[in-house]
């Protein structure tokens, strides 16, 4: 009956079940979505890439009040940007497109600042301090200072790859287990050795490749959202699944109401790709923003994601979800559960069911 249930990744995390919350950035995360799906046997999940180091410790500490069962901290690693300022001309040239925004929600124009992100070495040590089970990672293959400190610690590493051969990047880096993540997946493509454009690749398509390509296990993520999603994944021959959106929807997790309204209603149908709020290539459900600035020349990461930071804000608070990042996968129609217990309560009865044949 519990067959499913024992994997590589379950085995090896200390888990119930090989079923991972995925990280949300940007704040979406929260302590008590984490600390919910550890308690109940997965593995719980917190993206921190836009805290500074001394907030990753709080989050960590946070959680272990929860629970003390295993959980993964999430960084976002250095990749294709600049540290470099741009010029107060080019500065200006960024703002352009965003400025009918900050008028129509009543921002004042944001002054350049001396940093458009936190330092991730900063980052990354706070991390190596409160020592999560899971160190998970998107945007590459970590320095190898990182996989020689992780491995010291006992954290074991989890990096994410949208195409056999990153996968087999991070199986080469040392990294311990690797997310295979379709373009259905709701959030930022995390290709890192070519465009993201060009590493669209399906889940169904991808897992079976990935799992041939490397000996580490294998996590599938990108259009799970049922058991039946479940049991897709683990028979093309991942050890565990990654699952976001339907956890994204849940009242623990740290986004808006409307956000989640939205992610379960019609809406969610239809999303799409865009680099409009971060710079970066994500799938969210289409609205305004996203359609408004199409063909505009847009700032890179990391200034775009800090230009439209606080518009995304502004637009929470005003209810404007016209001009929110409604972060959304494709598999969203399927989900019928609020809260993250009773969803992950859900998933397994399905795959039990599953696997017993009923």
């Amino acid at each position: 009956m519990n067959t499913w249930r024992t994997t590589r990744v379950s085995q090896r995390l200390g888990l119930d079940v090989p079923i991972i919350q995925g990280p949300f950035g940007g704040g979406l995360s929260s302590v008590n979505l984490a600390a919910c799906v550890s308690e109940a046997g997965g593995l719980g999940s917190f993206g921190v890439h836009h805290l500074t180091a001394p907030d990753i410790s709080k989050v960590a500490a946070a959680i272990r009040a929860q629970t003390q069962k295993p959980f993964a901290l999430n960084l976002w690693l250095p990749f294709d940007q600049s540290d470099a300022q741009p010029s107060p001309v080019q500065y200006q040239e960024y703002l352009q497109p965003l400025l009918p925004y900050y008028t129509e929600l009543g921002l004042p124009v944001p002054e350049q600042p001396q940093h458009f992100s936190p330092d991730f070495d900063e980052q990354m040590h706070a991390v190596l301090e409160a020592r999560p089970k899971v160190f998970s990672f998107v945007y590459g293959v970590p320095p190898t200072w990182v996989i020689e400190q992780c491995k010291s610690l006992g954290i074991m590493t989890l990096g994410a790859a949208t195409t056999p051969d990153e996968a087999r990047a991070l199986e080469a880096g040392g990294v311990d287990m690797v997310v295979a993540t379709g373009f259905e997946a709701g959030g930022h493509r995390v290709s890192f050795l070519r465009k993201p454009e060009e590493s669209l690749m399906g889940t169904f398509s991808l897992i079976p490749q990935v799992v041939d390509a490397v000996r580490i296990p294998v996590v599938a993520a990108g259009g799970i959202a049922d058991g039946r999603g479940i049991a897709a994944a683990l028979t093309l021959g991942a050890d565990a699944v990654q699952i976001g959106t339907a956890f994204l929807a849940c009242v623990e997790s740290g986004t808006s109401q409307l956000h989640r309204n939205k992610i379960l209603s019609n809406e969610a149908k239809y999303t799409g790709l865009t680099r409009a709020f971060s710079g970066r290539l994500a799938r969210g459900i289409q609205n305004r923003f996203m359609n408004d600035l199409r063909d505009s020349a847009l700032a890179p990461y990391p200034i775009q994601n800090w230009l439209t930071g606080k518009l995304k804000l502004a637009a929470t608070e005003q209810a404007r979800a016209e001009l929110m990042s409604l972060w959304c996968g494709q598999s969203a129609p399927l989900l019928k559960h609020t809260e993250a217990q009773v969803l992950l309560t859900s998933l397994i009865q399905q795959t039990d069911q599953i696997y017993l044949g009923k």
